[in-house]
């Protein structure tokens, strides 16, 4: 089953956070996100979750490690007020009729 590694993020401002988070498309491929989804807390837009996806657990937790040295770079704390991340083992999946 699918590791997901769930960020929740305080950012100064969307856009510049969001474009910043697109450049690392090529880092995040080559350290086995398989797929993403970012999502916005209603009423609160500086909040961005983040969720990433991976085959396992051992490279979720290596993704993470690397992902902290990304954050401790000037322009990213200059961007990210607040991080907190979990890893989460999806037990269950269903689609809906």
């Amino acid at each position: 089953m699918t590791t997901t590694l769930h960020i929740d993020n305080t950012v100064r401002d969307y856009d510049e956070w969001k474009s910043a988070f697109d450049q690392y498309e090529r880092f995040r491929a080559d350290n086995g996100v398989r797929t993403y989804r970012v999502g916005r807390i209603d009423g609160t837009p500086e909040r961005v979750l983040v969720d990433l996806d991976f085959d396992d657990r051992p490279t979720a937790e290596a993704f993470r490690a690397a992902l902290a040295t990304v954050l401790a770079t000037p322009r990213s704390r200059a961007m990210v007020t607040s991080h907190q991340s979990w890893i989460v083992d999806l037990v269950e999946e269903r689609v809906s009729a």
